[in-house]
C-alpha cells in the first residue's frame, strides 16, 4: 500500500511540473519614444552593451541590450502598438520600476551622478540593501542595489 501512495505522489508532482513550464529568464521589453536615443542613454550612462536591433541600422524599431546577466529590450511606441494592439494609445514610463542588483552600488552611483535624474538618493534600507533610484529618459524608474556588508 505504501508503494502505491508514493507512486501517486510522484505522478501528481510530475504532472504539475509538466502543466506549468519552469521559467528560466524574464527580459523586459519597454515601450520607448526613441529606440536610438534610449540605446545611447543606456550605453553612455549605465554601461549597457548593444546586442541586436531591428532594423540593423538607421532609425530602430527595437533593440536588445545587456549588462552582465541583465538583458533589456526597447521597442518604439508605434512598433509595439502594432505588435500588441492593446498597447495602442499608451505612453512609455509610468508606475513601472526595475530593481537591479549590482556588484557595487556606490561606484555606479558615482558614475551616473550628474548624468541621470536621481529621484531617490543612495540610502540603506531596513531590508539590508544600499540602493538608489533613477528616472530614465522615457520615464521608467530603475533602482540599483547592493547588499550591505
Amino acid at each position: 500500500m505504501k508503494i502505491i501512495v508514493l507512486l501517486t505522489i510522484f505522478i501528481s508532482t510530475t504532472q504539475a511540473q509538466e502543466k506549468f513550464a519552469m521559467m528560466q529568464t524574464m527580459t523586459p521589453n519597454l515601450m520607448v519614444h526613441d529606440v536610438n536615443k534610449t540605446v545611447e542613454y543606456y550605453t553612455d550612462v549605465l554601461g549597457f552593451e548593444f546586442v541586436m536591433s531591428v532594423p540593423d541600422s538607421g532609425q530602430l524599431d527595437w533593440a536588445m541590450m545587456k549588462n552582465g546577466a541583465v538583458e533589456i529590450m526597447f521597442q518604439s511606441v508605434p512598433s509595439l502598438a502594432k505588435d500588441v494592439s492593446v498597447l495602442a494609445g499608451l505612453k512609455p514610463g509610468g508606475a513601472f520600476t526595475l530593481y537591479t542588483r549590482v556588484a557595487d552600488v556606490k561606484a555606479l552611483h558615482a558614475k551616473v551622478k550628474g548624468r541621470a535624474t536621481i529621484v531617490h538618493d543612495l540610502t540603506t534600507t531596513f531590508y539590508g540593501m544600499e540602493e538608489f533610484t533613477i528616472e530614465d529618459l522615457n520615464g521608467y524608474y530603475l533602482t540599483f542595489a547592493t547588499p550591505v556588508k
